[in-house]
């Protein structure tokens, strides 16, 4: 069988559970954890079922983005920061949404921290989130030059290794766990570093 979509509600019901399964392995134990035995028993379901849909441990690593996207709501939330009027807003509520998506997948964030240098599959899964990660943070610069809003101290291209760095979920979790901040909080005060940093007077 493809490791794709399913055509039939039990399969799709199956596959709903497996993600759902392969997020709460990685987010509560880390990618070590995370085993085709591992994902069956957190499901619920047989080792068979597991490789009807994937056919090996490389492919639960991908599937966890699929869900990670669909789970955190990670294109609708991307669509609210674009669909902004102005470079202010657009700031603000990008740090909404990297505060929205990061600190309800923390537990992931930091697997891939402690994995990435150890496991080759989790690496590659690493560079390609990085890759649409950078894409997405480009697409917020490009947004802010066409304003003529970017401060004249950033050249495009460091502006956007620079917001992307931001992405780091270490000092989300930090201000969060360790500072007591609420969410709100986070991304408020995000927002004005954004804002002090990326835009012209």
């Amino acid at each position: 069988m493809s490791p794709g979509e399913p055509q039939n509600a039990r399969g799709r019901r199956t596959r709903a559970a497996l993600l759902q399964a392969i997020f709460e392995i990685v987010e509560s134990h880390g990618f070590e954890a995370l085993t085709m035995n591992a994902v069956a028993d957190r499901a619920g379901v047989s080792r068979r079922a597991v490789y009807l849909h994937f056919r090996s441990r490389a492919e639960l690593i991908p599937a966890l983005h699929e869900y990670a996207v669909e789970h955190l709501g990670l294109e609708d939330s991307l669509e609210r920061v674009y669909a902004q009027a102005g470079p202010e807003a657009m700031l603000d509520e990008w740090a909404v949404h990297l505060t929205r998506v990061n600190l309800r997948a923390k537990g992931v964030h930091r697997a891939i921290r402690n994995t990435r240098y150890s496991d080759p599959e989790v690496d590659a899964y690493r560079r390609g989130v990085a890759e649409r990660q950078r894409h997405n943070c480009r697409t917020v610069i490009d947004a802010i030059v066409r304003a003529e809003r970017l401060s004249p101290e950033w050249t495009v291209d460091d502006a956007v290794d620079m917001l992307w760095s931001l992405i780091a979920t270490d000092m989300m979790e930090t201000l969060a766990d360790d500072c007591d901040w609420d969410t709100g909080k986070v991304a408020e005060r995000l927002g004005l570093l954004l804002r002090r940093t990326f835009l012209a007077p």
